[in-house]
């Protein structure tokens, strides 16, 4: 997960030196799309090292079957989230974009990636501190 984490803020940190506000040029374009999919894959691995690290530490009854969300919200009382809301708005992104690609949607999935770095972040310590 490490390794995911750090390619999407090398992604974010080229995206940031190249993409300029409002204009849209291909290589913007591209930037951008690679920041999505760096998004998706690393949001992805996130979701299951949460899943994994719940069924390892007591929780595989409650986890099993579970939906995201409620997955989310054990991992919140767990203390390896912090705010179960923001997990929920980058699904519902991550899932917008998987389906349908259109300039709007992609825009707003970058925005959430940019927020999601942070969160991703903040879980991979939590995940490093309990294992400790």
């Amino acid at each position: 997960m490490q390794k995911a984490v750090n390619s999407l803020e090398r992604a974010l940190e080229v995206a940031s030196s190249h993409i300029k506000g409002a204009s849209d040029s291909e290589q913007e374009k591209v930037i951008r799309a690679g920041v999505i999919q760096t998004f998706e894959f690393t949001y992805e691995l996130c979701w299951k090292f949460i899943k994994r690290w719940l069924e390892a530490n007591g929780e595989g009854a409650s986890v099993d079957g579970a939906t995201r969300k409620e997955v989310f919200r054990i991992a919140a009382e767990k203390q390896l989230i912090e705010n179960v809301e923001l997990w929920f708005e980058y699904t519902k992104a991550r899932n917008e974009i998987a389906h349908t690609y259109n300039p709007d949607t992609a825009q707003e999935v970058y925005q959430k990636a940019i927020k999601f770095i942070r969160d991703a972040e903040l879980l991979l310590k939590k995940l490093e501190s309990k294992n400790d």
